[in-house]
């Protein structure tokens, strides 16, 4: 079983995972973080990690985030990997918590992640 990154981390991007996990799973867009499901190893350090609560098991996906499952798997190959943390976004706070964003998640990096 893999994790998912769901609705909660658009326009957040809290990288507090990125650092406790051991396969370097994370991939990160414009304004979402994504997990691999090919490379996650299950490891689950990464739930506790997230400080607005957006991760979690495959097998454990609230209602209404079932498409995350696909969002994740999409997008992993095409967004850079993220090894280290980075700061939150700026308005990350304002966004905890508010639901319906999926139309905000932006699919197209602007530019590669420096690693």
């Amino acid at each position: 079983m893999t994790h998912v990154v769901t609705e909660n981390c658009i326009n957040c991007k809290h990288t507090d995972c990125v650092e406790v996990c051991p396969v370097d799973c994370f991939h990160e867009g414009p304004n979402f973080l994504v997990i691999d499901p090919v490379e996650c190893i299950d490891c689950t350090l990464c739930v506790e990690e997230c400080p607005v609560g957006a991760i979690f098991a495959a097998d454990d996906v609230p209602a209404g985030q079932e498409p995350f499952l696909a969002i994740n798997a999409e997008l992993a190959p095409r967004w850079p990997v993220l090894t280290h943390k980075k700061p939150a976004m700026p308005d990350a706070g304002t966004w905890d918590g508010v639901p319906g964003k999926l139309s905000l998640l932006q699919r197209f990096p602007a530019e590669p992640v420096a690693e």
